[in-house]
C-alpha cells in the first residue's frame, strides 16, 4: 500500500473539514480517531472516492506515514493533547513531527517543544482559524515551535492555507509557543471585535429602536467599507435568519455567551506582562456577565434605569448610525493595537523574533478577524518594523482623528441612556489616557507611599531615584 504524506488524529468537524482540503491540494492523507467508528463514518460518507487511508489503531497509523513522519492533532486542548503524545511517540522516530493544530496553551506547547525535543522528536504549536469553512477551503494557519519541522511542513500547509493576493495565510511565526500565542492573541482580537459589534447591535435595537431587518441592512452598507470584515459580513447574514414562525432567529436565541479559553488567557497574559488589554478583558468580562442570566432578570425588576428616553429626528438618526459606524471602526483599532502591544511585550520577554507585518499578512485570509485594515496594519510594519503602537502610525492616527467625535457621542449617548458599551468606552478610555502625557498616577504613588512607604520618582530628578516622604510629619 502507497504509504501517505501526511497523517491526521482527530475527525471532529474541523478535523473532517482539515482533512479534505488536504486531499483536495493533492496530498495523500491517513486519518485516525480515537472513536474508532468515525474513520469507517467520514470514509463511507464524506471522504468517499477519495485517496484518505483509514487506520484503526495508532500502530497502523503511524505505519501508514512515509519519513519523516508529519502528524497533525486536532483533538481537544489539555491532557488529551499530551495522552496523544504518549501513544505516538513510542512508535516514532527521531526527526518525525507532531504538529497540534488545536488552540492549546502556548505555554503547554512551549513545554511540549522542548520535552520532546530532548526525545528527538520535532514538535510544533500550529494555530489554525477559520472555523469550519476555513478549514475546508483555507484557513491562516500560523506554525510555531521546533523550526527544524518548517521545511518539511511547509508546502503541505501553504498549500492548504487561504490565499490572498497569490499568498498563503500561512508563514513561520517563531519559537516554542510562538505560533499558539499568536493565535490566542488573534483569538482575543476575535472576542473584541465581536463584543464591539454586538455593542453596536443594542445600540441600534434599543437605543434608536430600529427592527432587525433594518439593522441587517445597516451592517450589509457598512461592510461595503471601511469596515468590511468577516464578522461584519456573517453579522447582516445572521440577523436576516428568521425562524420557523417568521421572527427573527437571533431573538429565539439565549443570551449567555459561551467561551473556549483562549480570550481570558488573552486577558491573563496582558496582566502578566502589564499590558492594558482594556478592550479585550471587558469582552471577556462582557461574557461572564451574560452568563449572570438568573440575577439580571431578578435585577431587571427592581434596578432604576435612567430617566433619560432617546428620541430624535429622522436627521438625527442618520447621524447616530453614521457616528455609531465611526464608534465600531475606531474601537476596532484600538483591539489590534492592544493585541499587537502584547505580542511585542510576549517577543520581548520570551525572547522571540515575531514579524508583526507577516502576521498582519496571515490574518487577511481564512481567519475570523479578516478585515479591509490589515494591509494597513502590514503597511505600518514595514514602513517602521520596530513601531511601538499603532496609534503612532500616520494612517491610524489619521482615522482615529477623523472617527473620535463620533466615537465620543455615542459612548455619552449610551451611557446617558443606559445602554452597556464596554468595549466602546474601555477603547476610548485607553485612548484618552494613552494620549495624555500626564496621568494622575502622581497622586497614586503618593498614596501608596502615604500608607506603605513604597516611594517615589520626582519629575526634578533623574529615573532611577527613589524617595520617601515622612508625610504625617510624625516621624
Amino acid at each position: 500500500m502507497e504509504k501517505a504524506d501526511i497523517g491526521l488524529i482527530g475527525l471532529a468537524v474541523m478535523g473532517q473539514n482539515l482533512a479534505l482540503n488536504i486531499n483536495d491540494h493533492g496530498f495523500r492523507l491517513a486519518v485516525f480517531n480515537r472513536t474508532t467508528s468515525k474513520v469507517d463514518d467520514f470514509l463511507q460518507g464524506a471522504a468517499q472516492d477519495t485517496q484518505i487511508i483509514g487506520t484503526h489503531s495508532i500502530e497502523e497509523f503511524v505505519a501508514s506515514l512515509t519519513s519523516p513522519r508529519r502528524i497533525l492533532l486536532m483533538v481537544k486542548a489539555g491532557a488529551v493533547v499530551d495522552s496523544f503524545i504518549d501513544l505516538l511517540t513510542p512508535h516514532l522516530d527521531q526527526g518525525d513531527i507532531i504538529m497540534d493544530g488545536g488552540n492549546s496553551l502556548y505555554t503547554d506547547t512551549t513545554r511540549r517543544v522542548n520535552n520532546l525535543q530532548q526525545q528527538g522528536i520535532i514538535y510544533m504549536g500550529t494555530g489554525i482559524s477559520g472555523g469550519e469553512e476555513g478549514a475546508r477551503n483555507g484557513p491562516s494557519i500560523m506554525p510555531g515551535g521546533n523550526k527544524a519541522g518548517w521545511p518539511l511542513v511547509k508546502n503541505i500547509l501553504q498549500s492548504i492555507a487561504a490565499k490572498v493576493d497569490g499568498e498563503p495565510c500561512c508563514e513561520w511565526i517563531g519559537e516554542e509557543g510562538a505560533g499558539h500565542y499568536v493565535k490566542m492573541v488573534h483569538n482575543g482580537i476575535e472576542y473584541g471585535d465581536m463584543q464591539l459589534i454586538c455593542e453596536a447591535y443594542q445600540f441600534l435595537r434599543e437605543g434608536l429602536s430600529l427592527d432587525v431587518d433594518e439593522i441587517a441592512d445597516i451592517f450589509s452598507q457598512w461592510n461595503e467599507g471601511k469596515l468590511n470584515s468577516y464578522l461584519i459580513e456573517i453579522t447582516s447574514h445572521i440577523l436576516r435568519v428568521k425562524d420557523v414562525d417568521g421572527e427573527p432567529l437571533v431573538d429565539k436565541i439565549l443570551d449567555t455567551a459561551g467561551q473556549k479559553g483562549t480570550g481570558k488567557w488573552t486577558a491573563i497574559n496582558s496582566l502578566e506582562l502589564g499590558i492594558p488589554l482594556t478592550l479585550i478583558g471587558e469582552a471577556v468580562f462582557a461574557r461572564f456577565l451574560s452568563a449572570l442570566k438568573g440575577e439580571r432578570v431578578k435585577a431587571a425588576k427592581i434596578l432604576a434605569a435612567p430617566e433619560m428616553t432617546f428620541n430624535y429626528s429622522e436627521q438625527e438618526k442618520q447621524a447616530y448610525i453614521d457616528a455609531l459606524k465611526d464608534a465600531l471602526y475606531a474601537s476596532k483599532i484600538i483591539s489590534y493595537t492592544q493585541g499587537y502591544m502584547l505580542m511585542r511585550e510576549a517577543a520581548k520577554n520570551y525572547h522571540w523574533n515575531l514579524n508583526y507585518g507577516g502576521i498582519a499578512l496571515m490574518w487577511r485570509g481564512g481567519c475570523i478577524i479578516r478585515s479591509r485594515f490589515l494591509d494597513s496594519i502590514k503597511q505600518a510594519y514595514t514602513d517602521n518594523p520596530q513601531l511601538e503602537s499603532l496609534l503612532l502610525d500616520d494612517f491610524f492616527q489619521k482615522a482615529i482623528a477623523s472617527t473620535q467625535t463620533g466615537w465620543r457621542k455615542t459612548v455619552a449617548r449610551a451611557v446617558e441612556s443606559g445602554i452597556p458599551v464596554p468595549g466602546f468606552a474601555a477603547a476610548l478610555t485607553f485612548y484618552d489616557g494613552y494620549r495624555l502625557e500626564s496621568v494622575p498616577a502622581n497622586l497614586l504613588q503618593a498614596q501608596r507611599d502615604y500608607f506603605g512607604a513604597h516611594t517615589f520618582e520626582r519629575i526634578d530628578q533623574p529615573r532611577g531615584n527613589f524617595f520617601h516622604h515622612d508625610w504625617t510629619g510624625e516621624s
